[in-house]
């Protein structure tokens, strides 16, 4: 008679028994370590662990230089639902590589981000968005220098307008740069999306890709630049309330008005406390650790807390003391001359409606009157040339 099972002797029997208790041993660990995976991915991008899709879409466009990169860097975050390259910004009904690539068109090369607010910020896409890039380079970005390549956030709505504007404040007043941030903050208007061999390549060519990336500089700049400590110090911060650039002026064009006391203090209560020390308790910021000491960009300095028009960039100069410098305030500026003997000999302050800005000293340009309005970045606001009109100044244009 034969038996399907031989009787197992008492060691055989201790073997299999160990070898089933490893495996279930392996087994918890396996999974065990993939649990813990997810959470430190979810620990690392802000996300709650296994957050459900909540079905809800948040679109913003961002031009961050080449489309492959950007998109790549977007396309596997949690929470973004989808990253499409394309061209943006412009006036013409349709644009192609062809056409975009020549520089000649005003459209950008960007990608139109898609994303679910229940699972990421708008706050970290914009840390995305800025770790990626040289929001320095006012003419490309890396080895790829032109228009189409030029940096710029396209928002879609006044709280991403507000958003991005506290943003690029913050970055500017984390000193992570030595130059002036460049990136344009500007009102969605049209996208056309990238011919479909564009699309995903950073999957499709990843070789080709990787090269790319090396090659043109942007990898390099991301080790060297974004992983210093004031760069680190950013990205783990979220921009609050009290670091949006004009409480009154950033949410809606600007008109010319009367501003109450009331609405006064209610702006300065809303600075940034680096900004508050300067504007309300006449403080002073480091020279050449601010952001506009060096700008050169054409556009009108505003008033920080009114938005009130105070100087243009065409007079301007570099006065070589580390603060911003111009010979004459606009006409508008509405500016107050107060004797100030804080240090123990006079000087005139220069104020605004909502307090202080700077001094005026007479070494400036002989030839443009000899005034120097030594003003103090914290207690201004740029607005570039090209996003003037809509932000409520074409009346200046003409400055340009």
């Amino acid at each position: 008679m034969h038996t399907f099972f031989k009787p197992l002797s008492l060691r055989r029997a201790l073997t299999l028994v160990a070898i089933f208790v490893l495996a279930a041993v392996a087994s918890f660990t396996i999974n065990s370590y993939r649990k813990q995976s997810e959470v430190s991915n979810a620990i690392a991008t802000n996300e709650p662990a296994m957050a459900a899709d909540s079905g809800e879409r948040e679109t913003i466009t961002l031009a961050g230089g080449c489309f492959w990169c950007t998109e790549a860097f977007f396309q596997e975050a949690p929470g973004v639902v989808d990253a499409i390259s394309g061209y943006a910004g412009g006036t013409a009904d349709t644009a192609t590589y062809i056409q975009v690539s020549t520089g000649k068109t005003s459209h950008r090369e960007a990608v139109q981000v898609t994303y679910d607010p229940a699972r990421i910020s708008l706050g970290e896409i914009l840390d995305i968005y800025w770790s990626h890039i040289d929001p320095t380079d006012a003419k490309g970005q890396f080895a790829d220098q032109g228009f189409q390549y030029t940096t710029a956030i396209f928002y879609h709505n006044e709280a991403q307008k507000v958003a991005a504007e506290a943003s690029k404040q913050a970055l500017a007043q984390k000193a992570v740069f030595a130059d002036p941030i460049a990136t344009s903050i500007l009102p969605y208007t049209t996208f056309f999306p990238a011919e479909e061999y564009h699309q995903d390549y950073y999957k499709k060519s990843t070789e080709h890709y990787e090269r790319y990336k090396k090659a043109s500089g942007r990898s390099e700049f991301i080790d060297d630049n974004w992983a210093k400590e004031a760069a680190i110090e950013f990205l783990k911060s979220e921009p609050t309330a009290s670091e949006t650039i004009a409480p009154a002026a950033a949410t809606s064009p600007y008109i010319p008005r009367v501003f109450t006391a009331a609405e006064l203090e209610a702006g300065l209560k809303d600075l940034s406390p680096d900004a508050y020390k300067v504007v309300a308790e006449e403080g002073t910021e480091p020279p050449f650790k601010n952001a506009y000491f060096d700008n050169k960009a054409a556009g009108i300095y505003v008033d920080v807390v009114t938005g009130r028009p105070l100087f243009s960039s065409t007079h301007k100069y570099d006065s070589g003391t580390g603060w911003p410098s111009f010979y004459q305030p606009l006409p508008e500026a509405n500016l107050t001359l107060k004797t100030d003997t804080f240090l123990g000999f006079e000087r005139t302050e220069v104020r605004s409606e909502a307090g202080h800005l700077g001094h005026v000293f007479n070494d400036g340009p002989t030839e443009h009157g000899g005034k120097r309005y030594c003003m103090n970045s914290l207690a201004l606001r740029f607005i570039p040339k090209e996003e003037m009109a809509a932000a409520g100044y074409s009346a200046y244009l003409n400055l340009f």
